[in-house]
């Protein structure tokens, strides 16, 4: 997943100044249905859930597709498109059933092949997708809404796997969607979820738009985080980009948009000014910014190389570029986040306010360091944040003797170029900086970002076979306290081979006017049900 659009610029504009700003959207106002909510987001330029980690996507398949089960709000897994399940005697095969009344936005009713081959195509990319195929023996449908999960050993962990909502996500896709490799992209946009996707109105870079799917049959129990009935009480959800900051406050407090997703730090204090707009964080824990180092290529495929990046980094001064605002920001230096039950100090001796570079230096000598060039993917199109910690980041590697060389690109090159295994001359990469939300790193066998099992691991490609095998028993540990020693052993080894390197933890507020109530605060996820507009 990238770091989420949040650009930095002084602002000198007061509320007043702000509403008297010409909007890109105050001709359309007078046109916009009554039942319309217009949110200001991210650019969608990937539309497949599970081909990508991307958040933005992630919110996009939350909105036109489904999942098998969902969690509530203390984080519970819930029968979602699942009417009833269970589970043998031996807890080796588990038993679905779909509920009734569910259908693909095209009017095909959806089956259980389509789940299974969706389950395996989701398999393929998550941890714990991965970890089911791993124990099963067999997945298969038994009749049009019945499928099994027949395990070689039990899994205690199983629906809470299929529960996690971190990306990607286990959306549920028609079977001849589902059959495309994970490699490669889904964009037909046909889910069974309560919106659908207007690809008539869809444009790109500029706005996409969700109807309300009027043949969806929500669930009976109340909405409670993202488990129970998916109520949508307006005709449509219109998805604005808007680039400039300035322009997308002007049209929030104008009415002429509802939602204001990541909104600059430097704009805050003028949103906490207006009586008619609300500052919220809906994301629980916020998110983690975390450098991940390619283990293929010199010179981080020395551990010595990587632990200098431990010792060279000073969280502080990322953060002040990444989110400056220090109520909504910490240093962290555990991998399991800021505030998970399994963060912990374990390990972390390293940490040094400000950073130690003489100590980098030193490692970069062991190392045997040469010169070789170290490049940093850049993002051009994520804000100005994104691109300005790239650029400190080859300013703080540069000043320890390191041959550091940005490559400025859009986000759509990058995540294409950061699964490159290929040298750094040969269309490789060296380091680029993602992020992972707080909950996500609280599970270890559903966060991509805490896998080490080489070549199959996310984009960096860790590995340690200590620290796998000790994530292999995850799984089967019973009690919290039993978890949460593990968690310190596999941190332990973690900070020793060096996984990847934290940049501080912030949280991602999002406004919103006061007339917008039915906010779901989920990590990960802004649901588009639910929201009443007055």
């Amino acid at each position: 997943m990238t770091i989420s659009r949040r650009e930095l610029f002084k602002v000198s504009l007061a509320a007043g100044a702000a509403l008297s700003t010409p909007s890109v959207l105050r001709s359309k106002a007078a046109a916009a249905e009554p039942l319309t909510i217009r949110m200001v987001r991210d650019n969608l330029k990937v539309y497949d859930p599970i081909w990508t980690t991307s958040g933005v996507t992630a919110n996009h398949g939350a909105a036109i597709y489904d999942t098998l089960f969902a969690l509530d709000s203390k984080f519970m897994p819930h029968p979602q498109m699942v009417g009833n399940w269970g589970v043998s005697e031996d807890k080796r095969t588990y038993t679905f059933e779909l509920r009734d009344g569910l259908a693909w936005h095209d009017g095909t009713p959806v089956t259980a092949a389509d789940c299974v081959v969706s389950l395996r195509r989701w398999a393929k990319v998550h941890p714990g997708g991965k970890l089911i195929m791993a124990r099963a023996r067999d997945i298969s449908a038994k009749d049009q809404r019945t499928f099994t999960v027949a395990l070689n050993e039990p899994l205690s962990l199983l629906i809470n796997i299929l529960g996690d909502v971190t990306a990607p996500l286990p959306f549920m896709m028609r079977e001849k969607d589902a059959a495309l490799p994970a490699t490669e992209q889904v964009t037909s946009n046909i889910g069974s979820g309560p919106f659908k996707f207007n690809k008539e109105l869809a444009r790109p870079g500029a706005s996409f738009t969700y109807d309300r799917n009027d043949q969806y049959v929500p669930r009976q129990e109340a909405s409670d985080g993202l488990a129970g009935g998916k109520i949508v009480n307006v005709d449509r959800v219109v998805w604005n980009i808007i680039s400039d900051q300035q322009t997308a406050l002007a049209a929030l407090q104008a009415g002429e948009v509802d939602l204001l997703d990541s909104p600059a730090v430097d704009l805050l204090s003028v949103i906490d000014a207006d009586p008619n707009l609300e500052v919220r964080d809906l994301n629980q824990g916020g998110l983690n910014n975390v450098l991940r180092m390619n283990f293929l290529q010199p010179p981080f495929n020395n551990v010595k190389a990587r632990q200098a990046l431990l010792h060279l980094i000073d969280q502080e001064a990322f953060l002040n570029i990444l989110f400056p605002d220090p109520r909504y920001r910490d240093t962290v230096t555990s991998i399991f986040g800021h505030s998970t039950l399994y963060t912990n100090d374990a390990n972390t001796g390293w940490f040094k306010k400000g950073g130690d570079p003489e100590k980098a230096k030193q490692l970069f000598r062991e190392a045997g360091y040469a010169g070789e060039k170290v490049l940093i993917l850049q993002p051009t199109d994520l804000g100005l944040a994104a691109s300005s910690a790239c650029q400190l980041l080859a300013d703080t590697l540069r000043k320890v003797g390191v041959n550091a060389e940005l490559a400025p690109m859009a986000w759509s090159e990058l995540a294409t170029r950061r699964s490159s295994k290929r040298p750094v001359d040969n269309g490789g990469w060296s380091l680029f900086i993602s992020d992972q939300s707080d909950y996500a790193l609280g599970n270890p066998i559903g966060s991509p970002f805490l896998v080490a099992s080489g070549d199959d691991a996310w984009y960096g490609w860790p590995k340690s076979a200590e620290y796998e095998a000790l994530r292999d028993k995850w799984a089967d540990v019973e009690t919290l306290d039993q978890r949460k020693d593990l968690a310190r052993q596999m941190q332990t080894v973690w900070w020793d081979f060096v996984g990847d390197m934290r940049l501080g933890q912030n949280s991602q507020p999002i406004a919103h006017r006061k007339a917008l109530t039915g906010l779901i605060g989920m990590p990960q996820i802004i649901p588009m049900w639910n929201l009443r507009k007055a």
